[in-house]
Protein backbone atom coordinates (compact mmCIF):
# COMPACT_ATOMS: atom_id res chain seq x y z
CA UNK A 1 0.00 0.00 0.00
CA UNK A 2 0.80 3.70 -0.98
CA UNK A 3 1.76 4.89 2.68
CA UNK A 4 2.39 8.58 2.21
CA UNK A 5 -0.22 9.85 4.00
CA UNK A 6 0.45 7.43 6.86
CA UNK A 7 3.89 7.44 7.18
CA UNK A 8 3.57 11.24 8.30
CA UNK A 9 0.03 10.95 9.87
CA UNK A 10 0.65 12.42 12.87
CA UNK A 11 2.49 15.47 11.33
CA UNK A 12 -1.14 15.46 9.14
CA UNK A 13 -3.68 15.02 11.42
CA UNK A 14 -3.39 18.13 13.90
CA UNK A 15 -4.99 20.74 11.00
CA UNK A 16 -8.36 18.78 11.87
CA UNK A 17 -8.05 18.19 15.56
CA UNK A 18 -9.79 20.96 16.87
CA UNK A 19 -12.39 20.59 14.46
CA UNK A 20 -13.04 16.98 15.55
CA UNK A 21 -12.93 18.09 19.00
CA UNK A 22 -16.21 20.20 18.24
CA UNK A 23 -18.17 17.44 16.27
CA UNK A 24 -20.18 15.87 18.97
CA UNK A 25 -22.68 18.95 18.86
CA UNK A 26 -22.28 19.18 15.25
CA UNK A 27 -22.72 15.76 13.75
CA UNK A 28 -26.10 14.79 12.29
CA UNK A 29 -28.44 11.53 13.45
CA UNK A 30 -28.69 9.53 16.40
CA UNK A 31 -26.61 6.96 18.66
CA UNK A 32 -25.92 4.09 16.58
CA UNK A 33 -28.64 1.02 17.02
CA UNK A 34 -31.10 3.11 17.25
CA UNK A 35 -33.40 6.06 16.92
CA UNK A 36 -34.70 7.75 13.73
CA UNK A 37 -32.56 9.09 10.78
CA UNK A 38 -29.98 6.62 11.12
CA UNK A 39 -31.96 3.22 9.38
CA UNK A 40 -30.74 1.12 12.37
CA UNK A 41 -34.80 0.01 12.00
CA UNK A 42 -35.28 -0.81 8.07
CA UNK A 43 -35.83 -3.79 6.80
CA UNK A 44 -32.74 -6.18 6.16
CA UNK A 45 -33.64 -5.94 2.90
CA UNK A 46 -34.70 -2.79 1.90
CA UNK A 47 -32.73 -1.91 -1.22
CA UNK A 48 -30.15 0.76 0.01
CA UNK A 49 -27.71 2.46 -1.58
CA UNK A 50 -24.36 3.64 1.12
CA UNK A 51 -21.34 5.53 0.29
CA UNK A 52 -18.32 4.18 1.16
CA UNK A 53 -15.00 6.56 1.47
CA UNK A 54 -11.00 5.40 1.80
CA UNK A 55 -7.83 6.50 1.25
CA UNK A 56 -6.32 4.00 -1.12
CA UNK A 57 -5.61 5.83 -4.57
CA UNK A 58 -3.41 3.91 -6.45
CA UNK A 59 -4.88 1.79 -9.74
CA UNK A 60 -3.90 -1.70 -8.18
CA UNK A 61 -5.42 -0.35 -4.65
CA UNK A 62 -8.77 1.35 -6.07
CA UNK A 63 -9.45 -1.98 -8.33
CA UNK A 64 -8.63 -3.91 -5.01
CA UNK A 65 -11.51 -2.36 -3.06
CA UNK A 66 -13.64 -2.15 -6.14
CA UNK A 67 -13.41 -6.51 -5.97
CA UNK A 68 -13.95 -6.17 -2.54
CA UNK A 69 -17.09 -4.69 -2.74
CA UNK A 70 -18.32 -6.78 -5.97
CA UNK A 71 -17.67 -9.88 -3.29
CA UNK A 72 -19.93 -8.12 -0.83
CA UNK A 73 -22.78 -7.62 -3.56
CA UNK A 74 -23.00 -10.63 -4.16
CA UNK A 75 -24.33 -11.73 -0.80
CA UNK A 76 -25.78 -8.88 -0.43
CA UNK A 77 -27.46 -7.70 -3.66
CA UNK A 78 -29.98 -5.01 -2.13
CA UNK A 79 -27.13 -3.08 -0.75
CA UNK A 80 -25.32 -0.72 -3.49
CA UNK A 81 -22.10 0.67 -2.24
CA UNK A 82 -20.88 3.69 -4.07
CA UNK A 83 -17.11 3.73 -3.56
CA UNK A 84 -15.40 7.10 -3.06
CA UNK A 85 -11.31 7.35 -3.29
CA UNK A 86 -8.48 8.97 -2.05
CA UNK A 87 -10.13 10.51 0.75
CA UNK A 88 -8.17 11.92 3.55
CA UNK A 89 -8.97 12.76 7.32
CA UNK A 90 -9.38 16.08 6.60
CA UNK A 91 -12.08 15.06 3.91
CA UNK A 92 -13.71 12.72 6.27
CA UNK A 93 -14.23 15.63 9.39
CA UNK A 94 -15.79 18.05 6.99
CA UNK A 95 -18.26 15.35 5.44
CA UNK A 96 -19.56 14.33 8.90
CA UNK A 97 -19.71 17.58 10.19
CA UNK A 98 -21.58 19.02 7.17
CA UNK A 99 -24.35 16.25 7.63
CA UNK A 100 -23.28 14.94 4.03
CA UNK A 101 -20.33 12.41 4.85
CA UNK A 102 -20.39 8.84 4.11
CA UNK A 103 -22.05 6.04 5.15
CA UNK A 104 -19.16 3.56 5.97
CA UNK A 105 -15.81 5.30 6.69
CA UNK A 106 -11.69 3.96 6.72
CA UNK A 107 -9.17 6.10 7.85
CA UNK A 108 -4.89 5.61 7.61
CA UNK A 109 -4.25 6.08 10.77
CA UNK A 110 -4.55 4.66 14.44
CA UNK A 111 -3.99 8.02 15.67
CA UNK A 112 -7.27 9.46 14.87
CA UNK A 113 -9.57 6.90 16.67
CA UNK A 114 -9.41 8.76 20.32
CA UNK A 115 -11.07 11.54 18.33
CA UNK A 116 -13.27 9.75 16.69
CA UNK A 117 -14.33 8.17 18.95
CA UNK A 118 -14.87 10.57 22.12
CA UNK A 119 -16.23 13.09 19.71
CA UNK A 120 -18.83 10.95 19.15
CA UNK A 121 -18.27 11.02 14.96
CA UNK A 122 -17.87 7.47 14.40
CA UNK A 123 -20.60 5.81 16.00
CA UNK A 124 -19.98 3.26 18.94
CA UNK A 125 -20.00 -0.30 17.34
CA UNK A 126 -20.69 -2.53 20.14
CA UNK A 127 -24.34 -3.02 20.17
CA UNK A 128 -24.04 -4.03 16.33
CA UNK A 129 -21.22 -6.50 17.29
CA UNK A 130 -23.41 -7.90 19.98
CA UNK A 131 -26.42 -7.60 17.78
CA UNK A 132 -24.26 -10.05 15.13
CA UNK A 133 -22.82 -12.45 18.07
CA UNK A 134 -19.35 -10.86 17.45
CA UNK A 135 -16.73 -11.27 19.98
CA UNK A 136 -14.07 -9.02 19.40
CA UNK A 137 -11.58 -10.28 21.99
CA UNK A 138 -11.93 -13.97 20.17
CA UNK A 139 -12.03 -12.56 16.94
CA UNK A 140 -9.10 -9.90 16.76
CA UNK A 141 -5.69 -9.88 18.13
CA UNK A 142 -5.52 -7.67 21.33
CA UNK A 143 -2.97 -5.14 19.58
CA UNK A 144 -5.83 -4.29 17.00
CA UNK A 145 -8.31 -4.68 19.04
CA UNK A 146 -6.03 -1.80 21.53
CA UNK A 147 -5.99 0.88 18.45
CA UNK A 148 -9.52 0.67 17.30
CA UNK A 149 -11.41 1.81 20.42
CA UNK A 150 -10.84 4.39 22.74
CA UNK A 151 -11.86 4.76 26.85
CA UNK A 152 -13.97 1.89 26.31
CA UNK A 153 -15.85 3.10 23.29
CA UNK A 154 -15.03 1.10 20.11
CA UNK A 155 -16.14 3.07 17.51
CA UNK A 156 -13.65 1.31 14.79
CA UNK A 157 -12.56 -2.50 13.54
CA UNK A 158 -9.61 -3.28 11.92
CA UNK A 159 -9.79 -3.50 8.12
CA UNK A 160 -5.81 -4.16 7.29
CA UNK A 161 -2.70 -3.75 9.55
CA UNK A 162 1.06 -2.67 9.10
CA UNK A 163 4.19 -4.57 11.20
CA UNK A 164 7.67 -3.04 10.58
CA UNK A 165 10.92 -5.18 10.59
CA UNK A 166 14.42 -5.12 9.32
CA UNK A 167 15.31 -5.49 5.31
CA UNK A 168 18.59 -6.28 4.77
CA UNK A 169 21.10 -6.60 1.88
CA UNK A 170 21.79 -10.63 1.60
CA UNK A 171 25.04 -9.56 -1.22
CA UNK A 172 26.05 -6.82 1.13
CA UNK A 173 26.06 -9.13 4.30
CA UNK A 174 27.99 -11.94 2.60
CA UNK A 175 30.62 -9.76 1.22
CA UNK A 176 30.96 -8.60 4.73
CA UNK A 177 31.35 -12.08 6.17
CA UNK A 178 27.97 -11.18 8.36
CA UNK A 179 26.22 -14.84 9.19
CA UNK A 180 22.65 -12.94 9.57
CA UNK A 181 20.57 -10.25 10.56
CA UNK A 182 21.29 -8.54 13.77
CA UNK A 183 18.87 -9.62 16.59
CA UNK A 184 19.72 -6.65 19.55
CA UNK A 185 20.23 -2.91 19.44
CA UNK A 186 24.45 -3.48 20.01
CA UNK A 187 24.24 -5.95 17.72
CA UNK A 188 22.53 -3.17 14.94
CA UNK A 189 25.12 -0.87 15.76
CA UNK A 190 28.32 -2.98 14.79
CA UNK A 191 26.88 -4.34 12.00
CA UNK A 192 25.79 -1.36 10.49
CA UNK A 193 29.81 0.07 10.81
CA UNK A 194 30.55 -3.69 9.13
CA UNK A 195 28.55 -2.56 6.05
CA UNK A 196 29.64 0.56 5.81
CA UNK A 197 31.52 2.13 2.07
CA UNK A 198 33.06 4.99 2.38
CA UNK A 199 34.04 7.27 -0.85
CA UNK A 200 37.33 8.52 -1.06
CA UNK A 201 36.63 11.79 0.38
CA UNK A 202 35.29 9.53 3.38
CA UNK A 203 31.23 10.18 2.26
CA UNK A 204 29.21 7.38 2.36
CA UNK A 205 29.01 5.27 -0.85
CA UNK A 206 26.72 2.82 1.08
CA UNK A 207 25.64 3.25 5.12
CA UNK A 208 24.86 0.25 6.43
CA UNK A 209 21.75 1.99 8.09
CA UNK A 210 20.75 5.26 8.26
CA UNK A 211 19.74 5.61 12.24
CA UNK A 212 18.64 9.75 11.89
CA UNK A 213 14.86 10.13 12.61
CA UNK A 214 13.69 11.76 9.61
CA UNK A 215 14.99 8.60 7.47
CA UNK A 216 11.41 7.54 6.60
CA UNK A 217 10.27 4.92 8.70
CA UNK A 218 12.89 5.15 11.52
CA UNK A 219 10.29 7.32 13.57
CA UNK A 220 10.65 7.69 17.30
CA UNK A 221 7.47 5.94 17.65
CA UNK A 222 8.61 2.87 15.48
CA UNK A 223 12.04 2.47 17.03
CA UNK A 224 11.05 2.72 20.65
CA UNK A 225 8.14 0.23 19.88
CA UNK A 226 10.61 -1.87 20.34
CA UNK A 227 11.68 -1.17 23.73
CA UNK A 228 8.16 -1.37 25.18
CA UNK A 229 7.21 1.69 26.28
CA UNK A 230 4.03 3.07 28.57
CA UNK A 231 3.73 6.24 26.95
CA UNK A 232 0.54 7.12 29.49
CA UNK A 233 -0.14 6.14 33.23
CA UNK A 234 -3.65 4.28 33.66
CA UNK A 235 -5.13 7.79 34.15
CA UNK A 236 -3.69 9.14 30.50
CA UNK A 237 -1.26 11.19 31.45
CA UNK A 238 1.89 11.69 29.85
CA UNK A 239 4.68 9.17 31.33
CA UNK A 240 7.31 9.73 28.60
CA UNK A 241 9.69 11.36 32.02
CA UNK A 242 8.67 8.07 34.34
CA UNK A 243 9.76 5.74 31.79
CA UNK A 244 12.99 4.15 31.75
CA UNK A 245 12.45 2.77 27.93
CA UNK A 246 12.62 6.25 26.79
CA UNK A 247 15.91 7.62 27.88
CA UNK A 248 17.58 4.14 27.37
CA UNK A 249 16.26 4.68 23.84
CA UNK A 250 17.29 8.09 23.27
CA UNK A 251 20.93 7.41 24.68
CA UNK A 252 21.06 4.35 22.24
CA UNK A 253 20.05 6.39 18.94
CA UNK A 254 22.45 8.86 20.02
CA UNK A 255 25.32 6.42 20.42
CA UNK A 256 24.17 4.70 16.95
CA UNK A 257 24.31 8.39 15.17
CA UNK A 258 28.00 8.89 16.59
CA UNK A 259 29.19 5.53 15.63
CA UNK A 260 27.83 6.10 11.92
CA UNK A 261 29.98 9.67 11.79
CA UNK A 262 27.90 11.87 13.09
CA UNK A 263 24.73 13.43 12.40
CA UNK A 264 25.72 15.87 9.94
CA UNK A 265 27.63 13.31 7.93
CA UNK A 266 24.10 10.87 7.95
CA UNK A 267 22.11 14.09 7.19
CA UNK A 268 24.17 14.87 4.37
CA UNK A 269 24.05 11.78 2.76
CA UNK A 270 20.06 11.33 3.24
CA UNK A 271 19.64 14.21 0.66
CA UNK A 272 20.95 11.91 -1.88
CA UNK A 273 17.97 9.67 -1.26
CA UNK A 274 15.42 9.11 -3.60
CA UNK A 275 11.66 9.21 -3.15
CA UNK A 276 10.78 6.35 -0.50
CA UNK A 277 7.86 5.68 -2.63
CA UNK A 278 9.97 4.98 -5.89
CA UNK A 279 12.36 2.67 -7.24
CA UNK A 280 14.61 5.15 -6.11
CA UNK A 281 14.17 4.50 -2.39
CA UNK A 282 17.83 4.09 -0.65
CA UNK A 283 17.60 0.19 -0.05
CA UNK A 284 16.24 -0.53 -3.28
CA UNK A 285 18.89 1.66 -5.24
CA UNK A 286 21.71 -0.01 -3.10
CA UNK A 287 22.36 2.91 -0.88
CA UNK A 288 21.86 1.23 2.60
CA UNK A 289 22.85 -2.21 3.61
CA UNK A 290 20.05 -2.45 6.11
CA UNK A 291 16.65 -0.73 6.83
CA UNK A 292 13.68 -0.32 8.78
CA UNK A 293 10.55 -0.75 6.81
CA UNK A 294 7.14 -2.03 6.65
CA UNK A 295 5.20 -5.15 4.81
CA UNK A 296 4.18 -2.93 1.88
CA UNK A 297 7.73 -2.56 1.18
CA UNK A 298 7.86 -6.53 -0.34
CA UNK A 299 5.53 -5.96 -3.06
CA UNK A 300 7.37 -2.33 -4.61
CA UNK A 301 10.90 -4.51 -4.47
CA UNK A 302 9.27 -7.49 -6.60
CA UNK A 303 7.87 -4.97 -8.70
CA UNK A 304 10.36 -2.10 -9.27
CA UNK A 305 13.85 -3.92 -8.25
CA UNK A 306 13.15 -7.66 -8.48
CA UNK A 307 16.89 -8.60 -8.74
CA UNK A 308 17.60 -7.24 -5.34
CA UNK A 309 18.59 -10.04 -2.94
CA UNK A 310 17.38 -9.43 0.15
CA UNK A 311 16.41 -10.52 3.75
CA UNK A 312 13.54 -9.65 5.78
CA UNK A 313 13.71 -9.87 9.72
CA UNK A 314 11.97 -8.77 13.25
CA UNK A 315 13.38 -5.01 13.91
CA UNK A 316 16.50 -5.53 16.78
CA UNK A 317 15.31 -5.28 20.67
CA UNK A 318 17.43 -3.54 23.57
CA UNK A 319 20.05 -6.04 24.37
CA UNK A 320 18.13 -6.68 28.32
CA UNK A 321 14.89 -7.41 25.89
CA UNK A 322 16.40 -10.55 24.08
CA UNK A 323 12.72 -12.39 25.03
CA UNK A 324 11.13 -10.16 22.95
CA UNK A 325 12.71 -10.55 19.92
CA UNK A 326 9.95 -10.75 17.35
CA UNK A 327 8.42 -7.76 18.78
CA UNK A 328 7.31 -5.19 16.35
CA UNK A 329 5.64 -1.29 15.98
CA UNK A 330 1.68 -2.16 14.56
CA UNK A 331 -0.81 0.64 13.08
CA UNK A 332 -3.49 -0.07 10.43
CA UNK A 333 -6.01 0.88 8.44
CA UNK A 334 -9.40 1.23 10.44
CA UNK A 335 -12.85 1.28 9.29
CA UNK A 336 -16.32 2.78 10.95
CA UNK A 337 -19.76 4.03 10.79
CA UNK A 338 -20.52 7.62 10.12
CA UNK A 339 -22.97 9.34 12.91
CA UNK A 340 -23.88 11.01 9.57
CA UNK A 341 -25.24 7.86 8.54
CA UNK A 342 -28.95 7.22 7.36
CA UNK A 343 -28.50 3.26 6.71
CA UNK A 344 -26.89 2.36 9.65
CA UNK A 345 -27.98 -1.16 9.29
CA UNK A 346 -26.78 -1.42 5.85
CA UNK A 347 -23.25 0.11 6.50
CA UNK A 348 -22.66 -2.19 9.35
CA UNK A 349 -23.54 -5.12 7.16
CA UNK A 350 -20.76 -4.00 4.63
CA UNK A 351 -18.47 -3.41 8.00
CA UNK A 352 -18.81 -6.49 9.07
CA UNK A 353 -18.56 -7.92 6.10
CA UNK A 354 -15.08 -6.75 5.04
CA UNK A 355 -13.54 -7.06 8.30
CA UNK A 356 -14.81 -10.46 9.44
CA UNK A 357 -15.43 -12.75 6.09
CA UNK A 358 -11.75 -14.00 6.32
CA UNK A 359 -11.85 -15.42 2.21
CA UNK A 360 -12.08 -11.31 1.64
CA UNK A 361 -9.67 -9.71 4.32
CA UNK A 362 -7.25 -12.20 2.47
CA UNK A 363 -8.51 -11.16 -0.81
CA UNK A 364 -8.12 -7.60 -0.04
CA UNK A 365 -4.65 -8.47 2.04
CA UNK A 366 -3.12 -9.90 -1.01
CA UNK A 367 -3.67 -7.56 -3.53
CA UNK A 368 -2.12 -4.22 -1.47
CA UNK A 369 0.05 -6.73 0.32
CA UNK A 370 -0.75 -5.45 3.99
CA UNK A 371 -1.59 -7.44 7.14
CA UNK A 372 -5.16 -9.30 7.75
CA UNK A 373 -6.36 -8.21 10.98
CA UNK A 374 -8.54 -11.18 11.95
CA UNK A 375 -7.20 -13.85 13.99
CA UNK A 376 -9.11 -16.65 11.35
CA UNK A 377 -7.68 -14.86 8.35
CA UNK A 378 -4.29 -14.71 9.80
CA UNK A 379 -4.24 -18.61 10.18
CA UNK A 380 -5.11 -18.77 6.68
CA UNK A 381 -3.56 -16.05 4.86
CA UNK A 382 -1.83 -17.35 1.84
CA UNK A 383 0.86 -14.49 2.82
CA UNK A 384 2.15 -16.37 5.31
CA UNK A 385 4.04 -18.93 2.82
CA UNK A 386 5.97 -15.66 1.44
CA UNK A 387 9.78 -15.94 3.16
CA UNK A 388 9.92 -12.12 2.76
CA UNK A 389 6.21 -11.70 4.30
CA UNK A 390 6.24 -14.04 6.89
CA UNK A 391 8.34 -12.25 9.51
CA UNK A 392 5.67 -9.60 9.36
CA UNK A 393 2.62 -11.40 9.95
CA UNK A 394 4.40 -13.23 12.79
CA UNK A 395 5.47 -9.79 14.42
CA UNK A 396 2.18 -8.63 14.13
CA UNK A 397 0.91 -12.21 15.92
CA UNK A 398 3.76 -11.50 18.68
CA UNK A 399 2.22 -10.69 22.44
CA UNK A 400 5.14 -8.16 23.00
CA UNK A 401 4.13 -5.77 19.70
CA UNK A 402 2.22 -2.66 20.35
CA UNK A 403 1.36 0.71 19.03
CA UNK A 404 0.80 4.42 20.05
CA UNK A 405 -2.26 4.79 22.42
CA UNK A 406 -5.11 6.67 21.81
CA UNK A 407 -5.42 10.46 22.63
CA UNK A 408 -8.60 12.97 22.02
CA UNK A 409 -6.18 15.18 20.44
CA UNK A 410 -4.82 12.48 17.62
CA UNK A 411 -1.49 12.33 17.14
CA UNK A 412 -0.39 15.46 18.84
CA UNK A 413 1.96 14.01 21.57
CA UNK A 414 3.37 11.82 19.10
CA UNK A 415 4.73 14.72 17.11
CA UNK A 416 5.70 16.76 20.73
CA UNK A 417 7.42 13.76 20.92
CA UNK A 418 9.17 13.67 17.48
CA UNK A 419 9.95 17.49 17.58
CA UNK A 420 12.04 17.21 20.95
CA UNK A 421 13.92 14.06 19.52
CA UNK A 422 14.73 16.01 16.00
CA UNK A 423 16.70 18.35 18.44
CA UNK A 424 17.91 15.65 20.96
CA UNK A 425 19.65 13.56 17.37
CA UNK A 426 21.05 17.14 16.33
CA UNK A 427 22.41 17.77 19.55
CA UNK A 428 19.93 20.39 21.01
CA UNK A 429 17.65 18.70 23.60
CA UNK A 430 19.78 19.29 26.49
CA UNK A 431 19.27 17.24 30.32
CA UNK A 432 16.78 14.52 28.65
CA UNK A 433 15.80 14.34 32.06
CA UNK A 434 14.25 17.57 32.01
CA UNK A 435 12.98 17.68 28.28
CA UNK A 436 11.03 14.59 28.43
CA UNK A 437 9.43 16.25 31.89
CA UNK A 438 8.33 19.32 30.26
CA UNK A 439 7.39 17.61 27.20
CA UNK A 440 4.99 15.54 29.88
CA UNK A 441 3.33 19.28 30.45
CA UNK A 442 2.98 20.21 27.18
CA UNK A 443 1.44 16.78 26.33
CA UNK A 444 -0.97 16.86 29.20
CA UNK A 445 -1.88 20.64 28.80
CA UNK A 446 -2.58 20.14 24.82
CA UNK A 447 -5.03 16.86 25.85
CA UNK A 448 -6.83 19.22 28.76
CA UNK A 449 -7.68 22.08 26.28
CA UNK A 450 -9.88 19.45 23.85
CA UNK A 451 -11.38 17.74 27.03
Amino acid sequence: MHRLPRLRRSLTTLACAATLALMASACAGDDGGSGSGTGASEAPDKKVTITFWHGWSAESETKAVKDLVARFNASHPNITVKIVSNVTDDKITQGIRSGKGPDVVSSFTTDNVGQFCSSGSWIDLAPWLAQSNIDPATTFPKAVMDYTQFQGKRCALPLLADSYGLYYNKDMFAAAGIAGPPKTMSELVETAKKLNQLNGDGTFKVAGFLPTFHAYEFTPAHVLAQYGPTYQTPDGKSALSKDPTVPQFLAWQKKFVESQGGFDKLEKFRTTFGEEFSAENPFMSGKLAMTMDGEWRTAMIAKDAPNLNYGTAPFPVPDDQLDKYGRSYLTGTTIGIAKSSHHQRAAWEFVKFVTTDSDALNQLAGAIHNVPTTNAALAASPLANDEHFKPFIDAFKHPASNTTPASPNGGKYQVTFQEFAYKWEAGGGGDPSKGLADLDKQIDTDVAQVQ
